[in-house]
């Protein structure tokens, strides 16, 4: 089966390799001149245990099984990874009943290695660390994000697949059992391909507009919730993940590390109408005031501008966070075509397994 997968971010080359490895022949049309462009470049890079999400939720499903086999794929692919393990702390009553909230929906996502400690359990992991209690998930990680995507591409390119960058789609038409896609770019034409899926990111939405007949009621809006990140100019403190109680729209500014040893601050959820990727310094008042509940030692001026990702939510500011919407063929009746829209945290982690079922949509 002739396959193309439009959008080269860690979904798409998830799916692509999940198609490859099942035996179909696969395109990737990427508008850009490389892949992770788009919302993957700008990942969090964390390993997400599957703690918080709705029971039976795609995200809860998708999270914990990917989780798995994600660091699997590292295992065996060499991407460069730490099982670093993360503490969702509680800074008063109200936040150690909500941090035992979540430790209760943990348990009934499956996830394994979590478990409640002491104030004094905390601060003997985490000496700068000041909470009254906190969840520790043993499972939770970082991974170096691009060398994963890197890997997808390249076991892709193995089994015979290839990516057109620079490579819009600007219209797709069913007829005559196939799906006939009208490229723009450098190689401008139409092709027919056997089966589509959409991995488009923010561009999902405005590409299943271009889909001839599609139902316009099955579009979903698209809602721009940008997060900023600050560094922290000094060595860093930490050596797990560490998550405040979450807040509307994210899970609160909390301490992310990397692979090479830098800590930062975030996401906070600031609520956009158009893409802009600036990090406003002035936002720093609030993440110190935010860090300052778990980490009282935070020194004046140590935060400085780092850079900002934008998440393609379904929903707004104040309304229930939204689930992942895999709309198969069945939700929408076309055939053979798969539209991924508001696939954010934790998409990467859920790459993996979001591929298997994306793959299994594309049979008749």
């Amino acid at each position: 089966m002739q396959v193309l997968v439009v959008g080269a971010g860690v979904i798409g080359l998830a799916v692509a390799r999940a198609a490859a490895r099942a035996g179909h022949d696969v395109t990737v049309a990427e508008v850009t001149g490389g892949i992770a462009n788009g919302v993957s470049s700008r990942n969090s890079e964390v390993i997400h245990g599957g703690l918080y999400y709705p029971t039976n939720s795609l995200r809860a499903l998708h999270c914990v099984r990917g989780r798995r086999m994600l660091y699997g794929f590292c295992a065996s692919h060499g991407v460069g990874h730490r099982k670093c393990g993360k503490l969702v702390v509680a800074t008063n009553d109200a936040e150690l009943a909500k941090v035992e909230t979540i430790l209760a929906q943990a348990h009934t996502n499956d996830v394994e290695g979590v478990e409640m400690v002491g104030s004094n359990a905390a601060r003997a992991m985490e000496p700068e660390l000041s909470c009254i209690g906190a969840l520790l998930s043993a499972e939770t990680g970082i991974i170096d994000s691009h060398g994963f995507m890197l890997s997808l591409q390249g076991e892709l390119e193995d089994r015979g697949g290839m990516i057109a960058f620079e490579t819009p789609v600007e219209r797709l038409t069913y007829k005559a059992a196939q799906w006939h896609v009208q490229f723009g770019g450098r190689d401008v034409g139409v092709m027919p391909f056997d089966a589509v899926v959409n991995a488009a990111g923010l561009g999902a939405q405005p590409l299943a507009w271009r889909i001839e007949g599609y139902p316009a009621d099955k579009v979903p809006r698209l809602v721009l919730a940008k997060g900023n990140y600050f560094g922290f100019a000094g060595k860093p403190v930490f050596s797990r993940l560490i998550y405040p109680t979450p807040v509307d729209g994210g899970l609160g500014v909390h301490v992310t590390l990397d692979l090479a040893g830098r800590m930062r601050f975030g996401p906070d959820v600031e609520w956009i109408k158009e893409e802009s990727y600036i990090v406003d310094p002035r936002r720093a008042d609030s993440f110190y005031e935010r860090i300052r509940a778990y980490w009282p030692d935070l020194p004046d001026g140590s935060l400085v501008p780092d850079y900002c990702g934008i998440r393609p939510k379904l929903t707004g500011a104040g309304e229930p966070a939204a689930d992942f919407m895999i709309a198969p063929p069945a939700a929408h009746g076309m055939p053979r075509l798969v539209n991924l829209f508001g696939i954010e945290s934790p998409g990467l982690t859920s790459s993996l397994a979001i591929a298997d079922e994306v793959v299994a949509y594309l049979k008749d």
